[in-house]
């Protein structure tokens, strides 16, 4: 069963709507370790749209559990990753266009450069991780460049319906087991939900789920400390029951 990992950038996206204090992702990230998330998860974009450098190194300080840091492959993003020491990067393609993460990282064009980038982030206990479209070329790039897991995203498969989720749900599960097999542990994010969150947590080998947005919007409902719950509870269903 895979752990839940929360994405908290909104939470600074609405902060920064304001250029005011609140509310304050930290105190967020908090509240969701208390709710029983496994993790915390923050993308410090170049633009600095939402999550800003103090909010990453006040995590740094204050995160009981894991800290992951998206980012891009930048060397000004690296030295940031080594001098705070998140738990985990995950290396993400940027657009400042773009109002979320679009796509997988081109793993194929980015290849070498991680490769010689890794021993740095290795040295100092840093997990690397490739957010990656479920497609065999990505994968066997991510492997040899010597990346610790892959993020798979589940954009396509969340954006889709009927018989094409279906499909974008096997393109998925044979992505999971191909990167199993190249000596990958895989993770899972991108458009995840309440309604579409299962079949996900049911994949093999996914170790960690990534969720944000649904969570925060859920949030304004019912408050943070319940969202988080109620994620929890969906992703405890994909538990084999005892015994098997």
């Amino acid at each position: 069963m895979p752990r839940l990992h929360v994405n908290i950038d909104h939470v600074a996206t609405l902060r920064q709507a304001r250029l005011s204090t609140e509310p304050d992702p930290v105190l967020a990230a908090g509240l969701c370790e208390l709710a029983g998330a496994n993790g915390i998860t923050v993308h410090l974009r170049e633009d600095r749209r939402h999550i800003q450098e103090r909010d990453v190194r006040l995590l740094r300080q204050t995160v009981k559990t894991l800290l992951n840091l998206e980012m891009a492959w930048t060397e000004a993003m690296l030295a940031l990753a080594l001098e705070v020491q998140p738990d985990q990067i995950c290396v993400v393609p940027e657009k400042r266009e773009e109002l979320t993460t679009e796509g997988g990282l081109d793993a194929v064009a980015y290849e070498e450069k991680i490769r010689s980038g890794l021993p740095a982030l290795r040295e100092a206990g840093i997990e690397v991780s490739l957010f990656v479209d479920p497609a065999p070329e990505a994968l066997e790039a991510a492997a040899r460049a010597g990346a610790d897991f892959v993020e798979l995203h589940t954009g396509a498969y969340a954006n889709a319906r009927g018989a094409q989720r279906e499909n974008e749900l096997k393109r998925l599960q044979t992505a999971a087991n191909y990167a199993h097999e190249l000596g990958l542990r895989v993770n899972a994010g991108h458009g995840l939900d309440y309604e579409n969150v299962l079949p996900i947590a049911q994949l093999p080998w996914v170790e960690e789920l990534n969720i944000g947005y649904a969570i925060l919007t859920r949030a304004l409902y019912v408050g943070l400390d319940q969202a988080v719950r109620e994620m929890q509870d969906r992703i405890l269903a994909a538990a084999p029951p005892e015994g098997e």
